[in-house]
């Protein structure tokens, strides 16, 4: 196993015992597009400065580059850390910034 994998992995575990920044409850409808195809309608359903987890029925696996087209946005791109079939959770590639975080919230509140 090499370093990366090895971060990564442990990344993984730490992100799904003790979430790295707290999760906020929401409904926001917006846009997933998986790397190489097109995008289709999911509801997030939480979101942090970290990433989102949204409700799509979708195959996307884990580990795939996706990007979050949230209302009045560009896409946020992130990586699929896990998928139940009906629900889909991504963690952003960079974290989003406190402000755009609250300015998110208090549109979808």
């Amino acid at each position: 196993m090499t370093q990366t994998t090895n971060l990564s992995s442990r990344y993984t575990v730490a992100a799904q015992e003790d979430r790295c920044a707290p999760r906020i409850r929401l409904r926001i409808p917006a846009i997933l597009r998986a790397a190489g195809s097109q995008g289709f309608h999911v509801v997030v359903t939480d979101l942090s400065m970290a990433g989102f987890a949204c409700e799509a029925v979708s195959g996307i696996p884990k580990g795939t580059m996706c990007w979050l087209t949230l209302p009045g946005m560009s896409g946020l791109q992130s990586e699929v850390a896990w998928n139940n079939g009906m629900m889909i959770g991504c963690g952003f590639s960079n974290l989003l910034n406190g402000a755009v975080l609250d300015s998110i919230v208090a549109r979808h509140a």
